[in-house]
């Protein structure tokens, strides 16, 4: 694999939480997809794993070094999880696209949360010619 960017974030649990309570589904649903909330919803404290989940989508941002807006939107990241628990960037044909115009055609992600401290890193990288995806 060939690195193009790299992107990283940290967001403050509490930030997420409170963004819930003050906003709610609108919040939800502008930021999130069906399946990261479904997954969330189904954990003992849903908010750390939004927050994981918020800052990994604004460290595959700064891997495409566009941030979140008019390049790349909230809903053109999905955060996965395969059966094994190892997180996966889903991207949009929109998001898909761009990484193709930066050089890239897939993206890492490392997700980590504690109590008060979500984090994530983000490789937007290029497969060499027969690695599996």
């Amino acid at each position: 694999m060939r690195l193009i960017h790299l992107g990283i974030d940290v967001v403050e649990t509490a930030r997420i939480r409170s963004s819930i309570e003050r906003f709610g589904d609108r919040f939800l649903k502008r930021v999130f997809c069906e399946g990261e909330l479904a997954y969330a919803r189904s954990m003992p404290k849903p908010e750390l794993h939004l927050a994981a989940r918020f800052a990994a989508k604004e460290a595959v941002s700064k891997a495409f070094g566009t941030g979140i807006g008019e390049q790349l939107g909230w809903r053109d990241v999905e955060i996965g999880r395969s059966a094994g628990g190892q997180p996966y960037v889903v991207l949009s044909d929109r998001a898909r696209a761009l990484a193709a115009r930066l050089g890239g055609d897939h993206v890492l992600v490392s997700l980590t949360h504690t109590e008060h401290y979500a984090a994530a890193q983000a490789a937007l990288v290029r497969r060499e010619e027969g690695e599996a995806a």
